[in-house]
């Protein structure tokens, strides 16, 4: 008499998420894992853009959390000034953005969970 093979869980369909290509950060890890859940990006340069993407939203959220502390304006001797780490924080969500419209993430996600099938009402 043969013996069965053990049984083993296995996730459901569409939850496993692959792992970035390198460390991203914890708020660039969280975006990679919510994109790869709703979009299937796993060819080369789709990954390669998301972890870049991913990478500038770390920078984006380190950068904002320097300036939550500072301040957005700094007084010194001549007066009041912007926060340098303004401009930066900026130009990396706005990466961030451009990035994923770029992979036309912008778009219906593969699995849409909301909503009826298509279909003709009767």
């Amino acid at each position: 008499m043969s013996k069965k093979p053990p049984l083993t869980l296995v996730e459901p369909d569409g939850t496993t998420v692959p792992p970035p290509p390198r460390d991203l950060g914890k708020p660039g890890r969280a975006l990679w894992d919510a994109v790869q859940r709703e979009f299937d990006v796993s060819d080369v340069c789709g990954v390669e853009l998301l972890a870049q993407a991913c990478s500038a939203l770390t920078k984006a959220e380190a950068l904002h959390a320097e300036i939550e502390r500072d301040g957005p304006v700094l007084r010194d001797r001549r007066g009041i000034k912007d926060h340098p780490a303004l401009k930066h924080e900026l130009a990396n969500r706005a990466f961030v953005v451009r990035t994923l419209t770029r992979l036309g993430l912008n778009f219906e996600p593969l699995h849409n969970a909301a909503g009826r099938p298509a279909g003709r009402r009767g």
